[in-house]
């Protein structure tokens, strides 16, 4: 009976928000203390977790349909890091609004959920988390009624959760079909051990294309750039944490799609187009929150083509680094637009094109030195192709400047050196790179940096694909489209504050 306290300390983060959820959704009270509560709540949430990191206990790992490890806790406090910080900056940001209590409410509801979802071993368990945060991320979306785009994004949201929830489930039957039970700890073994029949083959395509329809790549994204009508720190919140789910999901099953071939194709081919395409977009936007907002579209691109490749650890870390840059990019939006046009008015216009090709030489130069020094990469050969021409742009974005230069240098020595430590870390991470993806994958990532680097250098290059890029190639509107085609939407834009409508069946 003693076990049992510490056997439940794991749920106490989600208990905790849906709590302050609750409280803040039937009970009225002013707005000072509306945001002293969710702070609270928060700051308790992130405080258990932290503990929890620190010292976890081995018996944890036996909750029934709950996994415990130290990657999805790692991921829980991020996760209520930045809820805490997103809380705080709500309470400045949104000073003489109405309904500040549903606002927040709302915000304690995804906060819970998302910590279901880090815990769950369940199908079941896994889906009801994920359509939660969608269903309570809504809410959010929709805080001022009377604007069409942010009311026409959440429709889009809503086809495309639903969507994915059919295929979640149809995945679920069949590996429950198979396997003879919803865990995923025992879906692990069971592939382990007999290996991927038909089944499981179609399940794992069917919940790559869920994860697809979740995470907002090409051609679905179009609902990620449109909730830029929603409040910044709602953008913050979707941005840098819950548009990461996908990612967390992935490596979650990252024992099911490696041997699932055409499966990890799909995230290959998915993650590499939507990283170009979101890519050549983002150059030609200039609002600051709309580039942003286009970069983690292709981010969420170069992760979903990580756990393709089979590369966990880099997704994974991928995932925090994106999720920690992301939001404090949009909650210092403002500050952004001052630095853009003080580089406009003092820095060179172009970056001088020697630089772009000796970039990825000196980053290999950097990878390859790090590795030695620590004794050899544990990865092969290609990984260090990839990472070195991501580091690549640390050191051409400032020019030829020497201190720049120098620090782009370190940069990418640092971050070389986190990848290393994390492979040394008892994550539970399994990297499971093919050779046969990854080296067409290496090519692919080396042409998008062609491109990028190219139009940096010389932007006029993009010549009449700058119009088809500045419209996003179009797919949105195909996309539009079909979901009100699948789901016929009408709406009058409510008074500001007010609910979400739900559609009309």
């Amino acid at each position: 009976m003693d076990a049992l306290p510490f056997s439940l300390a794991p749920l106490l983060p989600a208990a905790c928000m849906s709590l302050v959820a609750l409280l803040l959704a039937v009970v009225p009270m002013t707005t000072r203390s509306t945001w002293r509560w969710l702070g609270a709540g928060t700051a308790v949430a992130l405080l258990a977790t932290a503990v929890l990191l620190v010292d976890l206990p081995p018996r944890l790992a036996d909750l029934p349909g709950l996994q415990v490890s130290r990657l999805g806790l790692a991921i829980a406090v991020l996760v209520q890091t930045v809820g805490l910080v997103v809380g705080v900056f709500s309470a400045r940001y949104l000073q003489g609004e109405p309904d500040q209590r549903r606002y927040a409410a709302a915000l304690a509801t995804v906060l819970a959920a998302v910590q279901v979802l880090l815990l769950a071993d369940h199908w079941g368990l896994l889906i009801a988390a994920w359509a939660a945060v969608g269903l309570a991320l809504e809410r959010l979306l929709c805080f001022y009624g009377d604007r069409p785009f942010a009311l026409l994004a959440a429709h889009k949201k809503r086809v495309a959760d639903r969507t994915a929830d059919v295929l979640l489930v149809a995945a679920a039957g069949l590996s429950w079909h198979e396997v003879g039970t919803g865990s995923l700890s025992d879906l692990s073994a069971h592939v382990q051990a007999n290996g991927l029949s038909p089944a499981l083959q179609v399940a794992a395509v069917l919940l790559v294309l869920a994860v697809v329809l979740r995470t907002a790549l090409m051609p679905v994204h179009g609902w990620l750039i449109q909730v830029m009508e929603a409040p910044t720190p709602v953008s913050a919140l979707l941005h840098a944490g819950v548009v990461n789910l996908g990612g967390v999901v992935l490596i979650r099953f990252a024992e099911l799609l490696e041997p699932a071939f055409v499966a990890r194709g799909l995230l290959v081919v998915f993650g590499l187009g939507t990283a170009l395409g979101a890519g050549l977009v983002m150059l030609t936007r200039i609002s600051i929150k709309v580039r942003l907002a286009w970069s983690t579209v292709a981010q969420m691109g170069f992760m979903v083509l990580e756990c393709g490749l089979g590369l966990t650890t880099l997704a994974a870390l991928h995932l925090v680094g994106h999720s920690l840059y992301k939001a404090h990019a949009f909650l210092a939006a403002s500050d952004s637009v001052r630095q853009t046009r003080r580089r406009a008015l003092y820095e060179p216009a172009l970056v001088h094109g020697a630089i772009l090709l000796v970039a990825p030489v000196l980053a290999a130069a950097v990878v390859a030195g790090v590795a030695w020094a620590a004794g050899g990469a544990p990865w092969p050969w290609w990984w260090s192709g990839l990472l070195a021409l991501a580091w690549a742009p640390l050191l051409w974005l400032p020019g030829w400047r020497p201190a720049p230069l120098a620090t782009g240098l370190a940069l990418a020595a640092a971050l070389t050196g986190v990848a290393l430590a994390a492979h040394a870390l008892p994550l539970g991470l399994a990297d499971a790179p093919h050779d046969a993806l990854g080296v067409p994958a290496l090519a692919g990532f080396a042409a998008l940096y062609a491109v990028l680097a190219t139009l940096q250098w010389r932007p006029a290059a993009l010549g009449v694909a700058r119009r088809w890029s500045y419209t996003g190639f179009y797919l949105d509107e195909f996309y539009t489209r079909w979901s009100l085609r699948l789901w016929p939407r009408r709406w009058t834009p409510a008074a500001p504050a007010t609910t979400c409508p739900h559609p009309a069946l």
